[in-house]
């Protein structure tokens, strides 16, 4: 099990329906911006702690965007892993 600090940043996908225009980088604090062939827009990239990630779901809630998934694609490494 990988305990990690709350206040490190990791790298978050949060998937959502519908092609975005880029323009949408900017409300979403910069995150890289994909569109993906089954017609759903991922955002990624690092969110500083979990106070940032529930941010941005307020984000995607208060647009009105449906929100598919969101996911940690790179987990900090901690002191004690990898050892």
């Amino acid at each position: 099990m990988m305990i990690r600090n709350e206040h490190e940043p990791g790298h978050y996908e949060l998937r959502v329906e519908g092609h975005l225009d880029d323009h949408w980088v900017e409300w979403f604090e910069h995150l890289e911006l994909t569109r993906a062939s089954d017609g759903t827009t991922a955002f990624h990239g690092p969110v500083a702690d979990q106070a940032a990630l529930h941010s941005l779901l307020n984000k995607v809630r208060d647009l009105g965007m449906v929100l598919i998934s969101v996911r940690m694609i790179s987990p900090p490494v901690g002191p004690d892993e990898g050892h």
